[in-house]
């Protein structure tokens, strides 16, 4: 999905959090992967950190939609800023399924 054909000028603050939890979880990541050779306790506790923002932007996500479905009159950019909350959501949800391959294979090598 390309967000620049909806146009979003000013995406309202919740999306800027959204964003940050994709940021933090795309870091954890990096230091699990860096870590996969050397200490399979440490890639799990940033494991569990992805699995912890994911479970925060999940909630964030409820709420500006929800706020969105009271606030916004306008239905087209009610749209707008439903499907850009939700494709912020998708990222968080695939950084959470990262982590648990990166689980995954830490538990089979142990």
């Amino acid at each position: 999905v390309r967000l620049d054909m909806y146009k979003i000028f000013n995406p309202p603050p919740a999306a800027a959090e959204l964003a940050g939890f994709i940021v933090e979880q795309s870091e954890e990541l990096a230091k699990a992967v860096a870590l996969l050779e050397k200490s399979n306790q440490h890639v799990l506790e940033h494991c569990v950190e992805v699995n912890r923002l994911e479970n925060e932007a999940d909630r964030i996500s409820r709420i500006a939609i929800a706020k969105l479905f009271e606030e916004e009159k306008d239905p087209i950019n009610l749209i707008k800023m439903k499907e850009l909350y939700e494709v912020l959501e998708t990222a968080t949800d695939k950084a959470e399924d990262a982590a648990n391959v990166l689980e995954t294979v830490v538990l089979k090598s142990a």
